[in-house]
């Protein structure tokens, strides 16, 4: 599954804003009850690993010029969750790349 989140910042921001915030992933699950481990192979790659319910997903999270890109592998047993799973990505990833006074203004 693939969720690109459109962003008009330059990438280290991009970059800084997720190293900052890759704790947040864990909200994207709802009830908020996951273990998340990220690592970044290369400066434009983020990976996840994602622990809840008894399931692992894996995925990881391109940056590029104009977007970021959610890559997630869900289980064949998870597919008929995809279409939320692709919507909390969109709704909390947008909200990890505002910025901070951005986020406390709304």
């Amino acid at each position: 599954m693939r969720v690109p989140i459109a962003h008009n910042l330059p990438k280290e921001e991009v970059r800084r804003r997720l190293r900052e915030r890759s704790h947040e992933i864990a909200n994207f699950v709802p009830g908020g009850m996951a273990d998340v481990t990220t690592g970044w192979p290369d400066e434009d790659h983020m990976t996840l690993s994602v622990k809840a319910m008894g399931q692992g997903i894996d995925g990881q999270v391109i940056v590029e010029e104009g977007q970021v890109v959610f890559e997630i592998m869900l289980p064949a047993m998870l597919s008929f969750v995809e279409p939320m799973v692709a919507n909390a990505i969109r709704s909390e990833g947008q909200k990890m790349l505002t910025d901070e006074s951005d986020r406390k203004a709304t």
